[in-house]
């Protein structure tokens, strides 16, 4: 293969993971984006993300706002990601393991994974008594500030954990120390009690109870949490009540996904 053709290559590919990047950046409550917001959120030169989302719009896989400057994921985008999640085989045997226990324990229950520096939710469900914390399916959450995430953390390789803590760090600057020292509170607890639980990180009044799973013949690493939006609550009172539960759960669940061959 000629110098030219090598470098005409790796030049499409980083044309393509940048466009992945931009994609990325949309979350799942469909908040419209500017080119500006874009830039913040990639860390991507204005001029790439502007050639970027003009080429989106034109294979369809964003849309304009009519009347603004503002993008959103169009059905091209959300089709590939719905087709992904109902053709799933493992994602699909996790639904009513889970149904289950949001129902026997009145929360929300979900499944994450990793996207970048965040947990991606790629099974969710809830009780019907639970009160609204606007997440589900798509919803990304930070994995430094969430049982979720730490959860997560703490079930990859060392190298792997240390990478991720310190671009945590980086990113939060100032406060970088402080959510270090939070992160590895949350590995104690994982250490001697086997989950963490983590009040506020996300939304304010909200709670998570975590534990990292592994998911398929390949041990995807993954990450199972409870959570509800209360006001008034003693977390380790919760913590205590959903532990078990969530225990067996993931036990349950690791055994019915270690079934399936291949990655998610």
């Amino acid at each position: 293969m000629s110098m030219q053709k090598q470098a005409g290559d790796s030049a499409a590919l980083m044309t393509v993971e940048r466009g992945l990047e931009v994609l990325r950046a949309f979350r799942s409550d469909r908040t419209p984006l500017t080119n500006t917001e874009l830039v913040r959120r990639t860390g991507l030169p204005k001029a790439t993300v502007s050639r970027l989302t003009s080429t989106l719009l034109q294979v369809g896989f964003l849309r304009l706002v009519p009347g603004k400057r503002e993008f959103e994921l169009s059905a091209g985008a959300l089709g590939i990601g719905h087709a992904y999640l109902a053709t799933n085989e493992m994602l699909q045997a996790a639904q009513p393991l889970m149904q289950e226990l949001a129902d026997r324990l009145d929360v929300s229950v979900a499944l994450g994974i990793q996207d970048g520096i965040d947990m991606l939710y790629v099974g969710y469900r809830v009780s019907r008594k639970v009160a609204t914390l606007r997440l589900g399916v798509g919803s990304v959450l930070p994995m430094g500030a969430t049982s979720i995430g730490r959860a997560y953390l703490w079930g990859l390789p060392p190298a792997q954990r240390r990478q991720l803590i310190d671009e945590h760090k980086r990113r939060a600057g100032a406060q970088g120390e402080a959510l270090e020292r939070a992160i590895e509170a949350s590995f104690a607890e994982l250490e001697a009690r086997g989950t963490c639980a983590v009040l506020g990180g996300y939304q304010r009044g909200t709670y998570g109870v975590a534990l990292p799973i592994r998911a398929g013949s390949e041990g995807v690493p993954m990450s199972l949490s409870c959570g509800r939006a209360d006001v008034d609550l003693d977390l380790e009172a919760e913590r205590e009540r959903i532990a078990p539960a969530l225990k067996e759960t993931a036990v349950r669940l690791e055994a019915l996904l270690g079934r399936f061959n291949g990655y998610l």
